[in-house]
């Protein structure tokens, strides 16, 4: 069995649908309200955990029924969270994602008890981070519990996956530290230095910041793998989208899954891309995430 070690972000979301974006100034009656539990972290826990793998999260949340809803689902999903603090002075994160009649989406995020997560946090989880095939990372925690996160993975060679979102600051070294780097589009242009050119020339100044490779995820075209012998594009299945909102997290875990399990990198983007497409199949971040069933039925109905 894979098992993904996760130290990250652990959010509850406020979705809001709407048929449209809002003009400055402007109130615009919405569609519906619901509260879904999110969070980069959590999401790609439970995506990796819906797979098949064992998973165990780090992070932080406050002493409060939002805290609560979160541990709860997490220990649904199967998911260790021995190492998820309970902060009596800090609220749980909240996030606020806005969902449009196309599909697409914005994402308003208050990290709140994200960024109180230590590295003394981090050092309290060193053995089942030790213990992982891979460790997954993003940049809604505070940038000294990643970069924590990080030298342990590196020093015990497991292999790291850092998924640079939201864009926050941070410091360079993560990048060296990163086996893998996987943006967004939007990402890999603020990160990259440049903006409007090319994605493939973004990728390759992505590399040079100091990852092994690179994967820039392209939603409904796919995704760019970089490696140091060229680029490789993947393509996505076509899907109705529904909503977007958590299909970058399913793309990450189950590439982590896929790759702790042994599958090269373009088998495994390949299938993070299906994960992914699912996702986008259901309202909702975590609870789109699609289990191992789900992806296995999906892929035999894809044309050969």
């Amino acid at each position: 069995m894979a098992r993904i070690a996760v130290v990250g972000s652990l959010m509850m979301d406020l979705v809001v649908r709407a048929p449209r974006p809002a003009l400055p100034g402007e109130s615009l009656i919405g569609r519906s309200f619901a509260t879904f539990v999110g969070g980069k972290g959590g999401n790609q826990a439970a995506a990796a955990a819906r797979l098949g793998a064992s998973v165990a999260m780090v992070g932080a949340v406050g002493a409060d029924p939002f805290g609560e809803a979160i541990l709860a689902s997490l220990a649904a999903d199967g998911i260790d969270t021995a190492f998820v603090r309970r902060l009596e002075g800090e609220g749980t994160g909240v996030a606020v994602p806005v969902v449009f009649d196309d599909g697409s989406n914005l994402i308003y995020a208050l990290p709140r008890a994200n960024l109180a997560l230590a590295p003394a946090d981090v050092e309290t989880a060193r053995t089942v981070i030790e213990a992982a095939d891979v460790l997954l990372v993003q940049f809604e925690v505070a940038p000294e519990a990643t970069l924590a996160a990080l030298r342990i993975a590196r020093a015990a060679g497991v292999r790291t996956i850092l998924n640079p979102a939201p864009i926050a600051p941070h410091p360079g070294e993560v990048f060296a530290l990163a086996d893998l780097l996987v943006p967004n589009e939007v990402e890999a242009a603020a990160l990259s230095g440049a903006a409007g050119e090319p994605v493939e020339a973004q990728a390759a100044a992505l590399r040079a910041l100091g990852p092994q490779d690179v994967i820039i995820t392209l939603g409904e075209r796919g995704a760019l793998i970089a490696i140091e012998a060229g680029l490789r594009p993947v393509p996505a299945p076509r899907v109705e989208a529904v909503d977007t909102v958590g299909a970058g997290d399913a793309f990450c875990g189950a590439l982590a899954v896929r790759l702790a399990a042994g599958a090269t990198l373009e088998e495994a983007a390949a299938y993070a891309c299906r994960a992914a497409a699912l996702a986008c199949t259901k309202p909702g971040a975590a609870a789109s995430l699609p289990s191992f069933d789900e992806v296995e039925e999906f892929t035999r109905r894809l044309p050969a």
